[in-house]
């Protein structure tokens, strides 16, 4: 019995390609995805093991090399981003981590905006200068701070945007210009926006990574992540580091990360809306400094964000008066919302930044981030919009 490609047209929507993108059935023509759960593959003979293994005739020769549900859910991902190519990895970290470490030597320089990820942050000032690279911090919304930094050779370029969880915008085209005039590579780490709201390849970047364990997958039931770029960069820079430094996606999370994705442009569409409609009631309210959503007309680069966004996403980061103790008396009186520093998710949830996600950083650090004791970051879900809106106003009464 044959194997069956699924043919795929270029004219097709992304909510069309969400679904049928990349699908290989097996012989058994099964309509869902299968699920490949094998760490290694046979062969008919020693010559054709020979040949596997110096790539004159490709295949699938171990599972922390590849996997066809993985490559399935890659293939997928890259249709959706507009990338010629994709790699998944074991979570979002691995994804960022490996998309940095294949291309840096020491000796090489890095440049990143500062408002990134607590994690992100810990690979780009712990671990990097430990290999001998340099590592400068730059203010991701000021391109004089990116000019500066970038007016000497510059290997990577490491940017999110919107970023965690200060929501600050970073003009992709402008700093994908001066990072390649520096040499660079672009790496845009796009968690917030996912590719249906934002594709950074489109104004210029070189590189994303996603967690897919966010939206992509959306119900909190997987770890996962993903790095899209060039055919070239992928195949040959970034597949080497990660064959033999084994960041393996697990052949379920595989599949739960394709049926995530088929729900997703619908997922995000009313995760966005209500997220807006929360931030806009939310505004002038007398128990927040500031209520935070890209698209909202005070938000300070909000033509920015709808020159570069379809939509202003699905969080909204709120910064309340009193502080640390204001915020921790609106967390624990919230009954709908879930304390969780997860994000994306079908159920809102909620964390406090300086003491979760980003508690690492020093008081300098989060200043200069936005991260102020009594903000709050808000991750919108599926719930009804009413419902949330009446707990986040009973746990302000609270705050």
């Amino acid at each position: 019995m044959q194997n069956y490609k699924h043919d795929v047209s270029p004219d097709w929507g992304l909510a069309t390609q969400m679904v049928h993108g990349g699908l290989t059935r097996s012989q058994h023509a099964e309509t869902a995805e299968a699920i490949y759960m094998t760490s290694g593959y046979v062969y008919q003979s020693a010559e054709e093991a020979q040949a596997a293994f110096d790539n004159s005739k490709p295949r699938f020769v171990y599972g922390r090399f590849g996997n066809p549900t993985v490559a399935m859910f890659e293939e997928r991902m890259a249709l959706l981003e507009g990338a010629e190519a994709a790699r998944a990895t074991a979570s979002g970290m691995a994804a960022v981590f490996a998309s940095i470490a294949c291309l840096v030597k020491a000796g090489d320089r890095v440049v990143a905006s500062d408002a990134l990820f607590g994690s992100c942050n810990y690979i780009v000032q712990e671990i990097l200068p430990k290999w001998g690279i340099e590592t400068e911090f730059v203010d991701g919304r000021d391109l004089g701070q990116w000019r500066k930094a970038l007016s000497k050779p510059t290997k990577v370029v490491l940017l999110e945007t919107p970023a965690n969880p200060s929501l600050r915008i970073v003009d992709l085209k402008a700093v994908c210009d001066l990072g390649h005039a520096a040499g660079a590579q672009v790496i845009v780490d796009n968690v917030f926006a996912t590719p249906l709201l934002q594709r950074p390849l489109e104004f210029g970047a070189d590189i994303v990574v996603y967690s897919a364990t966010k939206h992509i997958d959306g119900q909190g039931r997987c770890l996962g992540g993903v790095i899209l770029g060039t055919a070239k960069y992928i195949n040959e820079t970034l597949q080497p580091f990660i064959r033999h430094t084994g960041p393996s996606l697990s052949p379920v999370n595989a599949w739960i990360l394709l049926k995530g994705l088929e729900t997703l442009e619908l997922r995000l569409q009313r995760q966005c809306e209500a997220a807006e409609k929360i931030a806009k009631e939310l505004q002038g309210h007398p128990k927040l400094n500031h209520a935070y959503y890209p698209t909202l007309a005070n938000f300070p680069q909000a033509e920015l964000a709808k020159k570069q966004m379809k939509s202003g996403g699905t969080i909204v980061s709120i910064d309340l008066r009193g502080g640390r103790d204001a915020s921790f008396r609106f967390l624990n009186a919230l009954k709908l919302i879930l304390i969780s520093n997860n994000l994306g998710d079908s159920k809102s949830l909620v964390t406090h930044p300086a003491t979760t996600t980003h508690q690492r950083l020093t008081p300098e650090q989060k200043e200069a981030q936005g991260i102020t004791q009594g903000l709050v970051r808000l991750s919108i879900g599926l719930e009804d919009v009413k419902d949330l809106l009446a707990d986040v106003r009973r746990a302000l009464d609270a705050a």
